[in-house]
């Protein structure tokens, strides 16, 4: 099936690029507000503002600050304004979670069907295959049937949802679509098929302003939302024109003992995720063993390996700087890496393959550099591929 090679990346942009700053005045506001409804419900006295600043001294703490994340991507107005009656979940002056499951899975389903009609605004051909990825947020039919139902392409485009991966799903869904492009049942003619994967995160309908422990606030600090899509085909029928990356190897382990490290389980209200202390300790005792077959399997030298570009999925701060210190990387390698963090914050499954772009858009990054790419996700999952950079 390999190599195989991924082009045409087309992401959009944050209807709301809120600063973190901001974004934490916002958590300190909604998590009294949440405390303050509860009392009053139960007819106790409660000193909001005084609650406030002590959740701006938790966030402070426990947060990931601006020098980790500048600022951060939302779909919702709700992140933007503390008018709580004109809320669409964070409803917290009437509800002290928010809305529940149905309201944020229509808001989901309404907020994708848009996004993808605006990155597929410029497709006049369909793909062969379309693979919908997302960790958060499900409706059936899906935003991907939706747009492909509209557009009449029900004759050639079949598709395939890729659900509830968490961060490391670019890597299972290119495998799929790939793993199509292969498959002889494709109506399309061979040198015009590709596969399509697109990825419909939208982390921020899913905070929980009622618990206040410091993995909750570290998780309410890191996530942000983001919609992208690119294309999936083969090497032999590739446009030279267009900048893409050969995939050239790719692999996925399971670490053992690990399953009650990391969890995505779908709540009352919202999406509810627990995360370890020790993930950033056990991904970094994996890693090493891991490139190395990956690197041996792709064909890299040595020195190609000690000099690879490194795309690594920014799960928070930790995880990059562990991934540096266990690797023994430069600052240059994970450059790309530390700058979506920055300037996105964690978009769960959309955040590596936005580094994917900036990548192939960078002048800096010479066409051939070779590229280790990692991820990881509940399991513990950890994902990889090495990919080489294609350019005219």
């Amino acid at each position: 099936m390999l190599p195989f090679l991924l082009a045409n990346f087309r992401a959009l942009e944050p209807t709301f690029l809120t600063k973190q700053s901001e974004t934490f005045a916002w958590l300190g506001a909604a998590h009294a507000r949440a405390e303050a409804t509860l009392a009053a419900a139960a007819g106790r006295d409660f000193d909001e503002a005084r609650f406030r600043e002590e959740m701006a001294s938790r966030l402070a703490r426990f947060g990931c600050g601006e020098d980790k994340i500048r600022t951060r991507g939302h779909e919702l107005s709700d992140c933007t304004h503390t008018r709580w009656q004109d809320m669409e979940i964070y409803t917290l002056d009437r509800r002290a979670q928010g809305e529940g499951a149905l309201t944020r899975t229509s808001l989901f389903a309404n907020q994708t069907e848009r996004a993808l009609q605006r990155l597929y605004a410029q497709s006049a051909s369909p793909p062969s295959d379309l693979v919908h990825v997302s960790c958060t947020g499900y409706a059936a039919p899906s935003a991907a049937q939706r747009l492909v139902a509209n557009r009449g392409w029900g004759d050639v485009t079949r598709v395939f949802h890729a659900y509830h991966m968490g961060c490391y799903a670019a890597f299972p869904a290119i495998r799929a679509a790939a793993g199509f492009l292969a498959s002889a049942s494709s109506t399309a003619p061979a040198e015009s098929r590709r596969s399509d994967v697109v990825h419909t995160e939208m982390c921020s309908m899913h905070f929980n302003p009622l618990v206040h422990t410091p993995e909750q606030l570290v998780i309410e600090t890191l996530f942000a939302d983001g919609f992208i899509a690119y294309s999936v085909c083969e090497s032999a029928h590739w446009d030279r024109r267009v900048p893409a990356l050969m995939v050239l190897a790719e692999s996925e382990k399971l670490l053992p003992d690990s399953s009650e490290s990391m969890s995505w389980l779908c709540a009352d209200a919202g999406m509810a995720m627990r995360l370890a202390r020790d993930v950033p300790a056990r991904i970094a005792a994996a890693l090493p063993p891991f490139v190395r077959e990956l690197t041996r399997r792709a064909g890299l030298s040595d020195e190609e390996a000690r000099g690879a570009l490194f795309a690594v999925h920014p799960g928070g701060p930790r995880i990059i700087d562990r991934v540096e210190q266990v690797l023994e990387l430069g600052p240059e390698q994970l450059a790309m890496s530390r700058h979506v963090l920055l300037e996105r914050g964690n978009m769960s499954s959309a955040t590596l393959p936005h580094i994917w772009q900036n990548i192939l858009e960078s002048e800096r990054v010479e066409s051939g550099r070779a590229i280790v790419s990692l991820a990881f996700g509940p399991g513990l999952t950890v994902c990889g591929a090495v990919m080489r950079k294609e350019a005219a």
